[in-house]
Parts: C-alpha cells; structure tokens; sequence
C-alpha cells in the first residue's frame, strides 16, 4: 500500500505542474482572490459545477471568462434575465419550409464551460431547464437526447444583496453545484495592485495552457488518490450529523431543517482528493476534509427560522459539527 501510495504521488506530482500553469495565467488577470481561484481549478478537476455569490465588482465573472480563456475549449456567457425562455439555453426544433423537415438548432448550452452569468435573475423554468444538463451532461429537444460535449461546466454568479428582479435558485438545482463560494473583498494590499493593473484599461493576454486530455488525465490521477476507511467514515459521520444530530449529541435539531444531501458525500471525498492533488499528495488527510467542507456544505443544509433569528448561517453549524465529530 504505502508504494502504491509513492507511486500515486508521483503522478500526481506530475500533473499537477499543468495546473500550476493554469493558475499562473489566471493570475495574470485576476489579483490576490486564491481561495475562488483554487476553487475553480478544483471544479475543473472534480468535474463539477460551482456558483460564485459575491457584491457587484468582485471579479466574479472575470474569473471564470479567464479561466475559460486559459483552456484550449469551447465557452459560452449567458446573461441571465427575466425574459429568458428555456430553448435561449438549450435550443430548438427549427422549420425548413423548403424541404419541409425540422432540424436541431442547438443553443449556447452545448459549449464546454459555461459562464451563468447573474442566474438568479431567470424564473424557475429557465433554471429547470439546467438540471438534466447539469447532472446527466445530456439535453433532449422535441424528444430526442443530446450528449454534451466533455468536459461540460456551469460556472455561476450571483448577486446577494440585491432583490428585485431576481429568483431564489431551486434547492434541486442548488445541490447540483458541487461548490458556493462566498467571494469577498480584496485587502488593501490586492486592491492598491488591481487599481495599478486595471486603471490601465489595457487587454490583458491570457494564453490556452491546458488542453482537455490533459484535464481528463488529471481526474485520472485524481481517482487513483487513495483514500483510508476511517477518512470515509469521517465524512460520512460529518453527513449524517447534519441530518440526525440527535445521534452524535448535538443540539442542532431546532437548527437545521434540512440536512446535506448524499451528493455532499459524493463531493466531500472528490474534493478532499482534488485538494490532495492540488497539495501533491496520492493520499487523502482529514485536512483535506475540512478544507473543502464549507464550500461543499453551506448551500446543502438548509437552516430553521430559528437560526435565522439568532443569526446562524449554515456555515456555523456545519462549524459546529466539526468540532464535535471525533478526528480520525
């Protein structure tokens, strides 16, 4: 096992130098900001999706345009608005009167990195019309099924603060998302830096460093990391206090309505690997847990009234079942 391991490492050693590149260019464009950037090469890893919350003028959406442009693949931004209907992002059936046949106009959905720009301001059946994309990476128009391309990732921002004109995400869609990261402001330091870089009003080049075969080789890798019983069991328990805190003697219960769902299982191991990964170990700690846990979490167990009163966010509790649940 432990040459496995050694073996694993070095692999991951390897790959992991392609994704020390795409950082780098990233960088060139976006200042300080590492936790949203890491966790952007971490859904590209993972194979997942991730919705970016955050005040206007964070950089969110420059994020991930500059990830897609540091990626030799295919990407599309849609700007989410009220009047957008479900075949503006999946496509249609369109007449020709010439031949008399239908054929299948496909819609920016079928693109490699998709850039939901502002989703929370579409209506809920533009937002259904994302789930069978996000999950099953497939579309069907007029009856017949269309495979996406790979890799396929919903990159998503929305605005916190305001509401008018905008639409609660369905908790469906929501726990599609592998991560929510809560973006917030740069220090002063970053903020001196950003005002230098771009007062300048200068395009910024961004080069393609990373190829598609060279991320499915990554998840390769990532899937060979190797991951202890006891780790398991620790996210599993993790999990399963979040939904029954009764049984590891927390009072929680009056706290949470509901729990996390299995696919925060799901994504706590993967992401623990992809962390692993991007620290250059073939071995997953339980540090690699609690470093991804908040991100995976938050937007999966959903808080009582009560908490709200008392001013408990999710990120809290699941703080607070941390401390509680023994360290393998």
């Amino acid at each position: 096992m432990v040459q496995d391991i050694k073996v694993v490492t070095d692999k991951v050693q390897k790959e992991a130098q392609c994704f020390s590149r795409l950082r780098e260019e990233i960088h060139k464009v976006i200042v300080g900001q590492e936790h949203l950037v890491t966790r952007l090469i971490m859904a590209l890893l993972v194979d997942g999706h991730i919705l970016l919350e955050g005040v206007p003028g964070l950089a969110k959406t420059m994020s991930v345009a500059t990830l897609a442009k540091a990626l030799d693949t295919g990407f599309q931004r849609i700007q989410f608005t009220p009047d957008l209907l479900p075949a503006d992002l999946l496509g249609t059936q369109v007449y020709n009167p010439k031949s008399g046949d239908f054929s299948t106009k496909k819609g920016p959905l079928f693109s490699n990195i998709i850039l939901a720009d502002e989703i929370n301001r579409a209506p809920a059946k533009v937002q259904s019309a994302l789930l069978e994309a996000m999950q099953e990476r497939r579309i069907t128009i007029a009856g017949t099924t269309h495979i996406l391309p790979s890799p396929f990732l919903v990159m998503a921002t929305q605005n916190p603060i305001e509401q008018e004109g905008t639409y609660p995400l369905p908790e469906a869609q929501v726990d599609r998302f592998t991560f929510k990261v809560e973006i917030t402001y740069p220090d002063r330091a970053d903020e001196l830096k950003i005002m230098d870089r771009m007062a300048m009003a200068e395009e910024i080049p961004v080069n393609a460093v990373l190829s598609p075969e060279d991320i499915f080789r990554a998840r390769k890798v990532i899937r060979d990391i190797y991951v202890d019983d006891k780790v398991k069991k620790y996210i599993v328990d993790i999990v399963a206090a979040s939904r029954t805190p009764e049984d590891y003697q927390l009072d929680l219960k009056r706290l949470i309505m509901y729990g996390a769902s299995p696919r925060a299982t799901i994504y706590l191991n993967v992401a623990s690997r992809a962390n692993a990964f991007m620290s250059g170990r073939g071995f997953v700690t339980p540090e690699d847990v609690k470093a991804i846990a908040e991100d995976v979490l938050r937007h999966r167990l959903i808080v009582t009234y009560e908490a709200e009163a008392e001013e408990l966010r999710s990120t809290d509790i699941i703080q607070r079942i941390f401390d509680k649940i023994e360290v393998p």
